[in-house]
């Protein structure tokens, strides 16, 4: 494998001109990035408790080619579209300092996301996904990486899909 696919592949999960470069074991030695990790299946979890008996959701649809697209596929792509090219060409445009962790990127990033979800979803499913939208951008720029918010997205999914999915 010539040396400039994998430095191509690379640009693509990282952010190019990143000072301190990227690395797993930043993302793996972050205990916020664990906090998020397991709050997603907490969260699952305690919907499904507060949630009335036989409440359905309308999504996921069922089967096994469902889950790997929702579990996999898409995190990915929407994590390559939505925080690896809109969120940073944001940034760069915008410039804009929040007060607080999230910048104007992400909260524009997030509400795109959001609203795109509309377009499949029902209304609660798709106002669900601002919260880990905003949680998923602002990994991408704590570690200038795709790996923590794909990691983060793919763990959702899937708490999402076994607990409160019911495939």
């Amino acid at each position: 494998m010539p040396a400039g696919s994998i430095t191509a592949r690379r640009d693509l999960l990282t952010r190019p001109g990143a000072a301190d470069g990227f690395s797993m074991k930043k993302i793996w030695a972050d205990p916020l990035f664990w906090c998020f990790l397991a709050a997603g299946p907490v969260v699952c979890l305690a919907l499904g408790r507060l949630l009335p008996a036989g409440f359905a959701w309308g999504w996921p649809p069922a089967g096994l080619a469902a889950l790997l697209l929702i579990v996999l596929v898409y995190p990915l792509l929407e994590e390559l579209v939505f925080r690896g090219q809109l969120q940073p060409w944001l940034r760069g445009r915008l410039g804009v300092a929040l007060p607080g962790p999230l910048s104007a990127a992400n909260l524009l990033t997030g509400a795109l996301f959001t609203a795109l979800h509309f377009l499949f979803h029902p209304p609660l499913w798709a106002l669900g996904v601002f919260i880990p939208s905003l949680v998923f951008g602002y990994f991408r720029e704590r570690h200038d990486s795709l790996v923590a918010p794909i990691i983060l997205h793919v763990a959702y999914n899937a708490a999402y899909c076994l607990i409160l999915g019911r495939l």
